[in-house]
């Protein structure tokens, strides 16, 4: 199946091609802590607290494709079609969810996300394999902190980094 068909544009010459459309499709891989690593995402709150930031991500135009993580992490595999907006999306989602979690589980009044996050680019072609991943953060996570596993992150996509500024 065709996705698009070039049309020969004859006022530039013969084999000259012209896209009709703009087809935009961006996949990212999303990671960011709770404040200090703290063990504040229990098993009480981790369901709906993922249906929330779901619920954030339908009213752009994006999706989320899947999301997981830990205590005191999260992951979430993204699609979206412009990159317009990419940062007030994820601005959004820990901003919302946070104070989200503030008010409905007075015990954790004080809950917050780290400052920063990771985003990696994720090929269409591994996709299924990055949403794996985040299906077996609990098994992942029994031999690997997440200090340790976003640093191999960070290295395996050859972000350049001072390890004084990436956890706070």
């Amino acid at each position: 199946m065709k996705l698009s068909t070039p049309i020969i544009n004859r006022g530039s010459g013969v084999g000259k091609f012209e896209l009709t459309h703009s087809f935009r499709s961006h996949y990212f891989h999303l990671i960011w802590s709770t404040k200090n690593r703290e063990d504040s995402i229990t098993k009480e709150i981790q369901p709906r607290l993922y249906a929330y930031m779901g619920g954030i991500v339908k009213n752009h135009p994006a999706a989320l494709l899947k999301i997981g993580g830990t205590a005191n992490h999260v992951h979430l595999l993204i699609c979206i079609n412009s990159l317009d907006k990419f940062s007030d999306l994820i601005r959004e989602i820990k901003a919302k969810s946070s104070l989200w979690i503030r008010q409905n589980y007075p015990k954790y009044q004080y809950f917050a996300w780290q400052e920063g996050y990771g985003s990696f680019s994720v090929s269409f072609s591994v996709h299924e394999k990055v949403k794996k991943y985040i299906e077996n953060q609990e098994e992942h996570h029994k031999n690997l902190s997440f200090e340790e596993e976003f640093e191999g992150l960070l290295e395996r996509n050859n972000m350049k980094y001072d390890e004084r500024f990436v956890f706070g």
